[in-house]
């Protein structure tokens, strides 16, 4: 892997760092904001000074009307982006969108993309990915799904609750997985202005960056025609890899750029705070905790950059994407933490941006995979992977 950037993307990544700062950074305050994410006319404003800017979807195809970036490419201008928690809406790479954009570029029929996609790209509409259930439902462990859709002629007719379904407020169209009457899952397209879905309320959570907050949707009767299931009938579980491996990549590098925001922060307010004589940074606790912060970003961008050129090369990167997310996550979280403590009052106040970053980074460790289950996976494939090499030792040896 060559760990030297073009010089191209060196100026994608300046264009969009200096974007940051004078178009986004200032809209931070803005009173169109609740503790359930940007308003659709803040996200409206910062989509078409991204669009202005030539920054609007970076990571969408040139066909539909993105830049077509590579994995590594991305990285870059992603943790650029997140450099302020806006950042994200405004080049619309937020969670869940993008995540749904790479999913339908990659599963979607022509139809569906003109249809949903399309627009999405352009940034008129938004979407949501309705997987997570309450007890005893699909969480963690998407194979205890409860919704269901049971075949009525040529249509699907979805029953169930989703909960936890980020961006279901103001969505215009949903991504619903369902289980089958064979025990199989299927992803499901609609729009979400159906009498047949109800948004029944958006939930109190820790963070406070997603348009549209977290819902809970419940689909009473749903009629799918079966021109709006997305990818293959009973192939569900399949797609949802192929959504998911990118996607935890991506939160990793949107959440870098404001780990590095909290650091910088942290940096230059114990360079000009005195205490005991001298500025906080000459003292040696604090001056360890600027190291550590420094060695945590640059292993969290190691494992990003590594991660995004196995994508590149066509490898799937389940493992490498739960190792990713993990040591990012913990990494990123070690940073705000140690940033909010070294700015003591001002760490957890809001004269400082970092105890927002701190009450929003904190899910991180939760959404796409607690740390413990990409864990409990990662040590299932290390030992598979290591009776297979003793299988081939011994066959060998034979």
């Amino acid at each position: 892997m060559n760990f030297e950037l073009s010089a191209d993307l060196c100026a994608l990544r300046d264009k969009t760092r200096q974007f940051i700062a004078e178009q986004v950074i200032p809209l931070e305050n803005d009173e169109r904001q609740s503790h359930h994410g940007p308003s659709e006319a803040l996200r409206r404003e910062l989509v078409a000074r991204a669009k202005a800017a030539g920054l609007l979807t970076p990571h969408a195809s040139l066909e539909m009307g993105g830049m077509g970036l590579s994995h590594v490419a991305k990285s870059v201008v992603f943790e650029e982006a997140g450099y302020s928690w806006l950042g994200p809406t405004a080049l619309n790479i937020h969670a869940p969108d993008e995540g749904n954009i790479h999913l339908m570029e990659e599963v979607a029929t022509h139809a569906q993309k003109q249809r949903w996609l399309r627009p999405q790209v352009a940034g008129e509409t938004r979407s949501c990915f309705a997987m997570t259930e309450p007890s005893p439902g699909a969480g963690a462990d998407p194979s205890m799904l409860t919704t269901t859709a049971v075949r009525d002629g040529d249509d699907y007719l979805i029953n169930g609750v989703k909960w936890f379904i980020t961006g279901a407020d103001g969505a215009n169209y949903v991504i619903i997985m369902a289980r089958m009457e064979d025990g199989s899952a299927t992803m499901f397209l609609s729009d979400m202005d159906r009498p047949e879905i109800t948004l029944e309320r958006s939930m109190d959570a820790m963070d406070a960056c997603f348009t549209g907050g977290h819902g809970v949707l419940r689909f009473d009767n749903l009629r799918i025609p079966a021109a709006d299931v997305l990818g293959e009938v009973g192939k569900g579980f399949r797609y949802a890899q192929v959504r998911l491996a990118p996607a935890r990549l991506t939160h990793c590098m949107r959440w870098l750029g404001q780990a590095r925001r909290a650091h910088n922060a942290a940096l230059a307010y114990t360079r000009r705070r005195q205490a005991f004589g001298k500025p906080l940074a000459e003292h040696e606790g604090v001056g360890f905790m600027l190291a550590d912060n420094d060695m945590d970003l640059h292993t969290a961008r190691l494992h990003i950059w590594h991660t995004a050129w196995l994508l590149d090369q066509g490898e799937k990167c389940n493992f490498e994407s739960s190792r990713a997310k993990v040591v990012c996550s913990e990494a990123q979280w070690r940073v705000v933490d140690r940033s909010v403590q070294m700015l003591g009052g001002q760490g957890v106040t809001g004269e400082s941006p970092v105890m927002r970053i701190f009450t929003d980074m904190r899910a991180f460790r939760i959404y796409d995979g607690p740390s413990e289950v990409h864990r409990w996976s990662m040590a299932r494939k290390l030992v598979q992977m290591a009776d297979k090499a003793a299988e081939m030792a011994t066959g060998s040896a034979a």
